[in-house]
C-alpha cells in the first residue's frame, strides 16, 4: 500500500477501508460511579428523657425497687396463706363439691402457689396422699412441685437477681454462687434428694444464681420424687400407722434427711476452705 504524502512533507499512515467506509463501531465509555457506603451510618443515640415521669419510671425499673415489689408480693401471699389456713385439709378433707381430676388440677395449683408462700412442702405432700391416695397423690403433688418452683424461680430471677447479685461479696456466699451457677442441675439434685434447706430458700437461690430454668426445673422434677412420694404414701395410710407401707414411707423420709444433715456438714468445711 502506497503513503499519503502530506503537504508539510511528512507522510501519514492511510486510513483503512472500514474508517472510510464508516464501520467501526466505537466502544461505549462507561462511567464510573463513586462508591457508597454498605451500611448508612448510625444515627446519634436519643437522649435520655428527662422530667418527673421520666425519674419515676426509672425509680420504679430499678432493681431496688422490683426487689421490694418482691418482697410485697410474698409478703401477701403468706398473709393469704395464713388466713386461709391450707392445712385444715389434712384433717378436714377436701370441699364436697370440688371432685374427681377437677379437684386434683385445683389442688395442684393451690399447691404451687402455696410454695411460693412459704408453706412447708410435708404437710401438703401429706394432704395430697390423704386426699387423692398414693398414686394420684403423687401426681398431683410432684406437679404442684414442680409449678411451685418454677414460680418462685422466675420471681426471683425477674425482681431479685439485679439486686442481690452484686451482695453475694462473702467468699462462702460466692462458693455456693459458683457451685449452683457451674454445675446447676447436679447441685439441685442433691438438694431435692437429701432435704435439708428449705424448698423455697432453694427455689430463690437458684433464682439469684446464673443457672438454667431447664436444669433447674428438670432437677427439681426428678430430685423430689422419692421424698414426695414417701410422703403421699404415709398421707394415704395414715389411719393404719402400724401397716408396712407407712413404716417403709417413713423410713424413706427419715434417711434422706439424715443423709443431707451428713452431707451438708461436710460441705460447711469445703466453703469455707475456698
Amino acid at each position: 500500500m502506497l503513503d499519503a504524502t502530506t503537504r508539510s512533507g511528512g507522510t501519514g499512515a492511510a486510513p483503512s477501508p472500514a474508517a472510510t467506509a464508516g464501520l467501526v463501531i466505537t466502544p461505549p465509555v462507561t462511567l464510573t460511579k463513586t462508591a457508597r457506603p454498605s451500611h448508612p451510618p448510625e444515627p446519634p443515640p436519643a437522649p435520655a428523657p428527662r422530667g418527673p415521669l421520666a425519674r419515676c419510671a426509672r425509680l420504679l425499673l430499678s432493681p431496688w425497687a422490683r426487689l421490694g415489689l418482691l418482697v410485697v408480693l410474698l409478703a401477701t401471699a403468706a398473709g393469704a396463706v395464713l388466713m386461709f389456713e391450707p392445712q385444715r385439709l389434712v384433717a378436714d378433707g377436701w370441699p364436697p363439691q370440688f371432685g374427681g381430676g377437677l379437684a386434683a388440677l385445683a389442688f395442684g395449683v393451690a399447691y404451687g402457689v402455696c410454695t411460693v408462700a412459704f408453706v412447708p412442702r410435708p404437710v401438703l405432700n401429706l394432704a395430697a396422699g390423704a386426699l387423692f391416695g398414693s398414686t394420684l397423690g403423687l401426681a398431683t403433688a410432684l406437679g404442684g412441685t414442680v409449678l411451685g418452683a418454677g414460680l418462685a424461680f422466675g420471681l426471683g430471677r425477674l425482681l431479685g437477681q439485679d439486686a442481690l447479685r452484686p451482695l453475694l461479696r462473702a467468699r462462702w456466699l460466692q462458693a455456693a454462687d459458683g457451685q449452683l451457677s457451674r454445675h446447676g442441675f447436679r447441685s439441685m439434685m442433691v438438694l431435692r434428694l437429701f432435704p435439708g434447706i428449705p424448698f423455697w430458700a432453694a427455689n430463690y437461690c437458684a433464682s439469684v444464681s446464673r443457672m438454667r430454668a431447664s436444669s433447674f426445673l428438670l432437677a427439681t422434677a426428678l430430685g423430689s420424687i422419692p421424698n414426695t412420694a414417701a410422703y403421699a404414701v404415709a398421707g394415704a395410710r395414715a389411719a393404719s400407722p402400724t401397716s408396712p407401707a407407712f413404716l417403709l414411707a417413713v423410713a424413706v423420709i427419715a434417711l434422706p434427711a439424715m443423709g443431707g444433715a451428713v452431707f451438708a456438714w461436710r460441705k460447711r468445711h469445703h466453703l469455707r476452705a475456698r
